[in-house]
């Protein structure tokens, strides 16, 4: 039998006891392979992020078939609410710098220039509703191919997968086929035979993926380019004060991972290359010359501009 006089001491306090808040759950995407750079940093963002308040997921290999081109507006309109993104892929002033044909020559060089343009670039994600979270760094871009490409002559014709339009640009002066297509894009194209190369890093399991159809790689230091993680600034400031400060050392904790990362990156990627039977092609300096010829007309123009 209930007791009345017990029921009604109780029914204040459980009327009166706070209701747990549901952790909020946020996702981060980007279009490459869970072992390219990329993906590993968005893994170790999602675990360092998640605290009793937020769970962030992390998703690989263009989940809902979303590119870094569009990310931007997907972060901002809410799709997701945060992403990693190719900057040369985005064609906004600032993040295209990164993928500048020879414009850096090694890794301390990409991240001074970060340093220098790292204000200007949260101030043009904020312009679009968007907080930067942290930066990947890529290693040097390099040509996967079919047949060997080695010197000046060899890109004529050749049907390439470039990542951006000064990438485009400058192969197409140099008489390639040269189309700027999505990492994730590129992949059926090149199992179907109509690309014969690709300009991409040889990292994990992006350069996994190339092996497969591509055996050649052409090492040419071309650039060490930049992904950025960003959310959009509506979702953050939903988030309650404690996630927020979860969010904001989780970033800098990746950011300082993946650079880390970057130092022994090449050599473990060149030990993998060469396990599954990669040709290492050594590039005539007649290939160097002639890609930086068109590279320097094209980074004078954007100068310019």
């Amino acid at each position: 039998m209930i007791d009345r006089r017990g029921l009604g001491l109780a029914l204040p306090c459980l009327i009166a006891a706070p209701q747990a808040r549901a952790a909020t759950v946020w996702s981060i995407v980007t279009e490459y392979p869970a072992t390219s750079l990329p993906g590993e940093g968005i893994a170790f963002f999602a675990q360092a992020a998640t605290a009793a308040d937020l769970t962030v997921t992390a998703g690989f290999d263009a989940p809902g078939e979303l590119r870094s081109a569009f990310m931007p507006r997907a972060v901002a309109d809410g799709v997701v609410a945060a992403a990693d993104a190719f900057g040369g892929a985005m064609a906004m002033p600032v993040l295209g710098l990164f993928a500048l044909p020879f414009l850096t020559g090694s890794a301390e060089d990409a991240r001074r220039l970060w340093a220098l343009a790292r204000v200007a670039v949260i101030e043009l994600l904020a312009a679009r509703g968007l907080r930067l979270l942290y930066v990947t760094p890529w290693p040097p871009a390099g040509i996967w191919s079919r047949s060997p490409v080695r010197g000046a002559a060899d890109p004529a014709g050749l049907k390439i997968r470039t990542f951006d339009a000064t990438s485009t640009a400058t192969f197409q002066a140099a008489g390639a086929a040269a189309e700027a297509i999505s990492f994730a894009d590129a992949m059926p194209r090149v199992r179907a035979g109509s690309i014969d190369a690709v300009l991409s890093s040889g990292d994990g399991g992006a350069g996994a993926r190339l092996w497969e159809s591509l055996p050649h790689f052409t090492r040419l230091d071309w650039a060490w380019p930049l992904s950025f993680a960003f959310c959009g600034n509506a979702a953050l400031s939903a988030l309650t004060a404690d996630a927020q400060v979860a969010l904001g050392r989780a970033a800098q904790a990746t950011e300082a991972r993946q650079w880390r990362a970057l130092g022994t990156r090449i050599a473990e990627n060149a030990a993998r290359m060469a396990a599954a039977g990669v040709r290492q092609v050594e590039p005539d300096a007649s290939l160097a010359v002639a890609l930086r010829a068109a590279g320097t007309d094209l980074l004078e123009q954007a100068q310019r501009r």
